[in-house]
């Protein structure tokens, strides 16, 4: 599935459009996603998800240390799993947040996404300031000829109180409460670059992963029992968390040991999956001091995986 930016859309048949962040792809999300897929198959129409980046507190309110779940490419991926058919990506500016409601309306989502149904939350607010409520929605679909699905203030509070419980719990090294919210494992991705080698030196060579978008959420400092996909295969892993203050490291690093796996994977691109946390990061007297607790978490972390693989 293709993502597709609004300015330069065009969709060839009539669509049904769910609004809204969908950060995380979660449980809750799921149920309004499957929503729409069901009525674009009953009404002969495409699956469309409408989502704003920058995040709209990013630019309104210059909030440059909220922090998102998914990057764009991962949300892409989780959504065409669950059966859509295009996400359209917004560019949120300044400018685009002073339309008025029905130019929002007449040009983003009749005349760029064909609607003809909308399936949106009961509290949503659009338009300048953010002025017009589903009630004015509804009588733009009389004048523009779409309907308008509203969903219930239940099911959008299940869907907030995820999103907050998901964020606490990984900030908080939770990943056993994040993954059960998600119903996924949570996921970074990012390039695979050099570092300072020094987990070689202690018989631990590790990958350093680079996340290039800053506003990716990162879980608490720490050793994770992780897993990805290299060369199309399964590939289990210990990953660190942290500034390594053993050696008076400052800046954050994200480095994975790959169990017997030895291949040259520089400038690969991953999806590593978090499964299980092990611990705090820790500054170690010595490097023997350090490598004999990576030891221990090597032993501790196959003993999890053989529980989970059988």
């Amino acid at each position: 599935m293709k993502i597709k930016a609004a300015s330069d859309y065009k969709l060839l048949s009539n669509s049904v459009v769910t609004i809204g962040t969908f950060d995380g792809v979660h449980i809750g999300h799921k149920k309004i996603i499957n929503r729409l897929v069901n009525i674009a198959k009953q009404e002969g129409l495409q699956a469309v998800v409408l989502t704003f980046f920058p995040h709209p507190r990013m630019v309104v309110q210059s909030d440059t240390k909220i922090k998102m779940l998914n990057t764009i490419d991962e949300k892409n991926k989780l959504l065409e799993q669950q059966g859509i058919d295009h996400l359209v990506i917004k560019k949120f500016t300044k400018d685009f947040s002073r339309l008025s409601a029905q130019e929002y309306v007449r040009k983003v989502l009749v005349e760029t996404l064909h609607v003809k149904h909308i399936i949106i939350g009961y509290d949503h607010h659009f338009g300048r300031n953010r002025t017009a409520n589903i009630h004015d929605l509804k009588a733009f679909g009389e004048i523009y000829d779409f309907k308008v699905t509203e969903i219930l203030a239940q099911e959008i509070d299940e869907v907030t109180i995820s999103s907050t419980k998901i964020r606490q719990a990984l900030n908080s090294g939770d990943v056993k409460t994040a993954n059960t919210f998600l119903g996924y494992n949570f996921m970074i991705s990012g390039t695979v670059v050099k570092g300072k080698g020094i987990g070689k030196t202690l018989n631990f060579p590790t990958a350093n992963i680079r996340i290039s978008e800053s506003y990716k959420l990162i879980p608490k400092h720490g050793v994770y029992v992780v897993k990805t996909r290299i060369l199309n295969t399964t590939v289990f892993g210990m990953m660190n968390i942290g500034v390594n203050p053993t050696v008076n490291g400052k800046l954050r690093s994200i480095e994975i040991h790959f169990f017997d796996f030895s291949q040259d994977i520089y400038g690969v691109y991953l999806e590593i999956e978090i499964l299980k946390r092990l611990r705090e990061e820790q500054k170690f007297d010595s490097l023997a001091e350090l490598e004999k607790q990576l030891l221990k978490d090597a032993v501790v972390s196959k003993q999890f995986l053989q529980q989970i693989n059988g």
